[in-house]
């Protein structure tokens, strides 16, 4: 052949891989409003930067159908001009399933990405493993695991499910640091509802058993509900905007466009006289970040903690806030889990965290202690203990006991520890402290309620404030609400060359 027809020969085996599962498959995947797997990630790219490998990779069993590229298409290419590596599974091509070669071009750019520092980004849509293949799919998946594991830590790793997820599959995801799902279209279940009816006995549908919302809401597998692929593929750029190629790296910095001696007024009347009348820590996120600009993970979960990313004077930090708006702030296992990943995501990859407190506690009851709030808790308390990052906290009302323990006290290693007036540093509440240390003489007294309202005011007045633990050094400063922006600003400046490091070990063994 001569080379005209080895070059023609090649490009039609190119459009023959390009077409997938064929042009039936194809449309049918837009009819279910999805796009197909390189259309994905035309999305997810700058424009023209995708090269591709393994374009021509096809299952390993002669005999049977064979498909070019075998249901996964890998490759790398760059997000506003940094390198990733990405692949993306096409449910044209046997439902997107994984075998032998499928999971081998995905261990292949796993290891790449590992040795080249890059993040790696996976489209999922699979009817999970290629049933036909037996254990050689499931020792695949086992493949990808282990890589998921290795690579933890080192560079970030994000998933995004745009279809079925199911079975093994959804190890993988749940071991990334990121999960996006789209709404209506995308599920994660371990047993599907055919078995779960069979064996269980309960009805329920693909969205109530996996969907997005029940994800992103009720189990906290999820970090992100999108309404469509373009927004999801949005997020994983913006959310690669604020994080190192790798933990060797520091977060990428951005021109400022904000003055970080900016004052808000307005924050110095946001906390209520009432300590019981909540208000809504987000407007304080926004009002001191860099053009109000907050991207907020895992909104839909566990709504009594905030985390997030933001930039101060251009630098990338993850935020970690209470919301008095939701159970009053309250710290409770979801909330303490939720957390801890978060603050241990930002030390794996160098980013500074802020702490916004105002925590009453610990949430009460019996149905907390029995599912271990005090295991779960820890977690949280091990995070911030562990986390060798630059840590400033600023307290704005509540910080009740352990709690205030937890949440970055300097005690745990908090580099700076700040104050607003209105903060409340003590065991308890005002009310539960009288109530504990002043029962007799309340019950004692011609007025009961009389006295314990001036017993609570008095103690409110004595101990409710932030000039004890200032006096002790546990807080650096009580701060003017106003300024809190340019104090933390020149805080993470100051600490910018942090160096701090943990005893030689293997691994801690935190309470999982």
């Amino acid at each position: 052949m001569s080379l005209d027809g080895k070059m023609m020969e090649l490009r039609a085996m190119r459009e023959q891989a390009l077409m997938g599962g064929g042009q039936k498959r194809v449309d049918q995947q837009h009819a279910k409003g999805k796009y197909t797997a390189r259309e994905r990630i035309d999305l997810l790219l700058d424009e023209g930067s995708f090269q591709e490998l393994g374009m021509f990779v096809t299952q390993h069993n002669p005999g049977e159908q064979s498909i070019f590229g075998d249901g996964v298409v890998t490759g790398y290419g760059t997000i506003d001009g940094r390198l990733v590596y990405v692949f993306s599974q096409d449910f044209t091509v046997f439902g997107g399933s994984l075998g032998e070669a499928h999971a081998e071009k995905i261990v292949r750019l796993q290891d790449m990405a590992l040795k080249n520092g890059a993040p790696i980004i996976g489209l999922n849509d699979s009817g999970g493993a290629r049933i036909q293949e037996g254990v050689i799919s499931l020792g695949g998946y086992a493949d990808i695991f282990l890589r998921n594991t290795l690579a933890s830590g080192v560079i970030p790793q994000i998933s995004s499910i745009m279809g079925p997820c199911a079975g093994g599959a959804v190890y993988s995801p749940a071991l990334t640091d990121f999960t996006v799902m789209v709404k209506d279209t995308s599920y994660m279940f371990v047993t599907g509802p055919d078995v779960v009816r069979a064996v269980t006995h309960e009805d329920v549908s693909f969205e109530t058993l996996g969907g997005a919302m029940l994800h992103n809401t009720a189990s906290g597998v999820a970090h992100f509900a999108c309404n469509s692929e373009e927004e999801a593929v949005n997020s994983i750029r913006v959310l690669l905007s604020f994080l190192p190629q790798n933990n060797a790296e520091d977060p990428p910095r951005r021109a400022v466009t904000d003055s970080p001696l900016r004052a808000e007024t307005e924050l110095d009347t946001i906390v209520p006289d009432n300590p019981n009348k909540p208000y809504d820590m987000k407007q304080v996120i926004k009002l001191i970040v860099d053009d109000g600009d907050f991207f907020q993970v895992q909104e839909h979960f566990a709504p009594n903690i905030i985390i997030g990313f933001a930039r101060m004077n251009g630098r990338p930090i993850g935020i970690v806030a209470q919301q008095p708006m939701a159970l009053a702030g309250v710290l409770d296992i979801d909330a303490s889990v939720k957390a801890a990943r978060f603050v241990r995501f930002c030390d794996c990859f160098n980013v500074p965290l802020l702490t916004l407190e105002d925590v009453p506690g610990f949430l009460p009851g019996v149905g907390q202690e029995h599912s271990g709030i005090i295991r779960h808790g820890a977690k949280l308390l091990y995070a911030y203990c562990e986390a060798t990052v630059p840590k400033i906290t600023v307290i704005t009302r509540k910080a009740y006991g352990g709690a205030y323990c937890v949440m970055n006290s300097k005690h745990v290693r908090g580099d700076l520890n700040f104050a607003w007036p209105t903060a409340e540093i003590a065991v308890m509440g005002s009310d539960g402290a009288v109530n504990v240390i002043a029962r007799d003489e309340i019950a004692k007294s011609a007025d009961p309620e009389a006295t314990r309202a001036k017993l609570v005011a008095e103690y409110r007045e004595k101990y409710a404030n932030p000039y004890i633990a200032a006096a002790r050094g546990y807080v650096d400063d009580v701060i003017e609400p106003r300024l809190t922006r340019a104090r933390v600003i020149s805080g993470f400046e100051m600490l910018q060359n942090k160096r701090d490091s943990l005893p030689p070990k293997k691994h801690g063994n935190i309470p999982l």
